[in-house]
């Protein structure tokens, strides 16, 4: 499950930086993750998972964001931390 988690970490990342522009096949200006950092710690097998990001810088050229991901009993899951570069 630790893959569904990460992704799930990414793309509410790459949600948080493109704001309200919707992504398109070849679209310049799509948020390229080009670090991750993961720290998993907790899991669970089944049911809802709430992922809610937040930058730590967003900048012209590179953006950082944190996100957490939690259980529905707000156990924390996964604290995530990916760099982001627009795609030209």
């Amino acid at each position: 499950y630790v893959g569904a988690i990460l992704w799930l970490a990414d793309v509410t990342a790459t949600v948080l930086i493109m704001g309200s522009a919707q992504a398109s096949e070849g679209m310049k200006g799509f948020p390229l993750a080009i670090t991750l950092n993961a720290n998993f710690i907790g899991n669970q097998t089944e049911g809802i998972f709430t992922a809610v990001s937040s930058f730590v810088k967003r900048g012209h050229t590179v953006s950082i964001v944190h996100t957490l991901v939690h259980s529905a009993d707000e156990k924390l899951i996964a604290d995530v931390t990916t760099n982001h570069i627009l795609s030209k």
